[in-house]
């Protein structure tokens, strides 16, 4: 008995994560709103089997944040403190640029379900808090000579290196990698180098 369960088990667990991966990749295929027909058909998997092991949307792209995750952090590596601010700043727009390409996808598809999924926006919320936590331990030093202005220096740096800023870079304004990132290297350098201190 017990082999028959972990046999169960382990289908389930090879069939979640086909239907998160084939729905991952109708995304980064520029379909951002896939049916759940065509996410079925992509993992090779009947849409029984979708709807069993997914209850519903909500916790499909539960599943999917989670997935993202794993691979951003495959993508990103620990940025290291001691290095000059010049150093610092090139090293995180070019990892952010490059992890902000690889979400891409699921942020454009994200955007369009966000206001109707508690879900998306908490993934949202997620990617915000391991973009702030990465920015405070990079630059602690600058932060604390901003005094009472670290959190307004901080606010302003999330904002300049999460989707929204890069989605306007790449998407609005049409500027490649490179000119995306370099804008990027400039708005951060410059909000290190003329932060506020206490007044």
């Amino acid at each position: 008995m017990a082999v028959n369960v972990d046999g169960r088990t382990a289908r389930a667990i090879r069939t979640r994560r086909a239907v998160v991966d084939a729905f991952l990749a109708l995304l980064a295929e520029g379909d951002l709103r896939p049916s759940a027909e065509r996410i079925a058909e992509r993992a090779s998997v009947s849409l029984r089997a979708l709807w069993t092991n997914f209850a519903d949307l909500e916790t499909l792209y539960a599943a999917a944040g989670q997935r993202q995750l794993e691979r951003q952090t495959e993508l990103a590596r620990r940025i290291n403190p001691r290095l000059s601010l010049e150093q610092r700043v090139a090293s995180l727009c070019r990892q952010r640029a490059q992890v902000l390409e690889f979400l891409a996808p699921v942020a454009r598809a994200a955007q369009l379900r966000e206001p109707f999924s508690a879900q998306l926006r908490a993934n949202r919320a997620r990617q915000y808090e391991i973009a702030r936590d990465e920015l405070a331990r990079l630059f602690e030093a600058e932060l604390a000579e901003a005094g009472s202005g670290a959190a307004e220096l901080l606010n302003a740096l999330t904002a300049a290196t999460t989707w929204p800023a890069w989605s306007a870079l790449r998407d609005d304004l049409g500027l490649g990698v490179t000119a995306a990132r370099q804008a990027m290297v400039r708005t951060v350098y410059s909000l290190l180098s003329q932060r506020v201190t206490d007044q």
